[in-house]
C-alpha cells in the first residue's frame, strides 16, 4: 500500500483580456487508484510577475501576451 501525491495543472486558459488562469490538480493516489482530489486556481494578469509560474503556464502566457 503506496502513498502518493500528485500535482499537475491540468487547466491553463487565457480570457480576452489576457488573464491567464490555471488550476492545479492535487491528487492523492493509492496503489494507482485515486483516494482523493483538491483544486487549486490561480490567474495572472497581463503583462503580470510570471517568476514563480510554473514553466507551461510561463510559456502560455508569453506566446498569449506577444499577440
Amino acid at each position: 500500500m503506496a502513498l502518493t501525491k500528485e500535482v499537475k495543472i491540468d487547466q491553463i486558459t487565457v480570457v480576452e483580456n489576457g488573464t491567464v488562469q490555471y488550476r492545479e490538480a492535487t491528487r492523492i493516489m493509492e496503489d494507482g487508484m485515486q483516494l482523493s482530489q483538491t483544486y487549486h486556481r490561480t490567474s495572472i494578469e497581463k503583462d503580470g510577475d510570471l517568476s514563480n509560474a510554473p514553466a507551461n503556464v510561463v510559456a502560455i502566457a508569453q506566446a498569449a501576451w506577444s499577440l
